[in-house]
């Protein structure tokens, strides 16, 4: 499925951290489904870090286009630091700070931690 024109109704910003896996459309609603990109988070780039998939998902609701309800299905993903067996995730907090992500939506994936 050709996802490209549906960058449009994302919040500015997101394609920088997160790929369109799939779009799912019916007569009442759209989906995009979106998942993080495997880029280890600036602050663990010293150290080993893997990547251990990805946290539940989570469904939020956008604002409705064409009468349709609009949903985002965010897949964030998790790493684990190997030296110390702990898991880590990206810090939205310094993501809202440094990029053109906005705020209101770094705020959001920062809470879902």
């Amino acid at each position: 499925m050709d996802t490209n024109g549906y960058r449009l109704l994302l919040p500015e910003g997101t394609l920088d951290y997160f790929t369109i896996s799939d779009v799912k459309e019916s007569s009442s609603e759209s989906v995009i489904y979106l998942e993080e990109k495997n880029d280890i988070p600036s602050e663990y780039t010293h150290v080993k870090v893997e990547s251990k998939g990805f946290y539940d998902p989570v469904a939020v609701q956008d604002f409705p286009i064409r009468g349709k309800k609009l949903f985002l299905n965010i897949r964030r993903r998790r790493w684990i630091l190997q030296d110390e067996g702990r898991y880590v995730s990206r810090n939205w907090k310094l993501v809202a700070s440094g990029s053109r992500m906005t705020h209101e939506f770094a705020s959001f994936l920062k809470e879902l931690y």
